[in-house]
């Protein structure tokens, strides 16, 4: 056996030597600790679920009160309450609410909401028929609606029991930047000034 061949080996055995030292000395450490422990009890990761009076199961609302921007009173005892309306980059608003069934009995959505648009009203009951008016723009702006002509807006709705609520969206094209403020109108509801995030 040579010298050179001699070191090599003497280096592999010290490198080895010192890499299972190095495990070794690492999974001693710490390994009577436990994890602390919370007081607090684990949160279940699946939200609840509640009954918003049209059949379908809703994840149930935050407990923390809503922003409100307005409120639309509607025939029958329905109501739609606007929580938020923001702008996005694409250039569309969003708006964002609570449509609820303040009478003691069930109801029906008012068929009109909709509106009157062939290529709505084939899809159903909706809230195709809302706008929203930039008064100090003068043009008024419609729910958008997909190539096959379906609203971009809660759809699906039908009979509510009596003091349901159930989450609802409208989405539209966007005025210009300076309006700040527009007007909420949907068939068979008060309009509503709201303000735009």
């Amino acid at each position: 056996m040579n010298v050179r061949h001699a070191r090599q080996i003497g280096r592999g055995a010290a490198t080895a030597a010192l890499a299972t030292g190095l495990i070794l000395g690492l999974s001693g450490c710490g390994g009577d600790e436990k994890p602390p422990q919370d007081d607090k009890p684990a949160k279940n990761s699946a939200p609840a679920k509640v009954d918003n009076g049209a059949g379908a199961q809703q994840p149930a609302e935050s407990q923390e009160p809503a922003e409100v921007l307005g409120t639309l009173a509607g025939q029958d005892g329905f109501e739609l309450t606007v929580n938020s309306a923001e702008r996005d980059s694409g250039g569309f608003i969003t708006v964002k609410g609570m449509l609820k069934n303040t009478a003691d009995k069930s109801r029906s959505i008012p068929v009109g909401m909709q509106g009157n648009e062939t290529e709505v009203v084939k899809h159903g009951n909706s809230l195709g028929g809302a706008t929203l008016l930039d008064s100090q723009g003068k043009k008024r702006y419609y729910v958008l609606r997909d190539t096959d002509g379906r609203p971009l807006t809660t759809t699906g709705l039908g009979i509510m029991k009596g003091g349901a609520s159930v989450p609802v969206f409208m989405q539209f094209p966007a005025p210009p930047a300076i309006a700040t403020e527009v007007s909420l109108q949907v068939p068979t509801f008060t309009p509503a000034t709201i303000k735009l995030s």
